[in-house]
């Protein structure tokens, strides 16, 4: 079982910090985390989520960066089921 990391912007700087050292986190950018660079994080070997009606509603949908998937709310459902979660959020 991996570590999810639920980021929002106000404790992202720390938050991403953590999942950076934690090998095999996964992270899911919510709300305002997804104006977050998580590319630490996914280059320490994590794997990065950005929830899609968040990056839609920010304008963001077509500025995903190639190191993040979207994700929608029953993916979002899944890996907070499946694995242990950390609340940055």
């Amino acid at each position: 079982m991996a570590n999810l990391y639920l980021v929002d912007k106000l404790a992202g700087p720390n938050a991403l910090e953590l999942a950076k050292a934690d090998k095999g986190a996964k992270v899911v950018l919510i709300q305002d985390g997804v104006y977050l660079d998580a590319k630490a994080v996914s280059d320490a070997g994590g794997t990065v989520f950005a929830v899609k009606r968040d990056l839609e509603l920010r304008g963001l949908a077509d500025k995903v960066p190639a190191n993040v998937k979207a994700i929608d709310y029953g993916e979002l459902v899944d890996l907070i089921v499946e694995n242990k979660v950390i609340n940055f959020a």
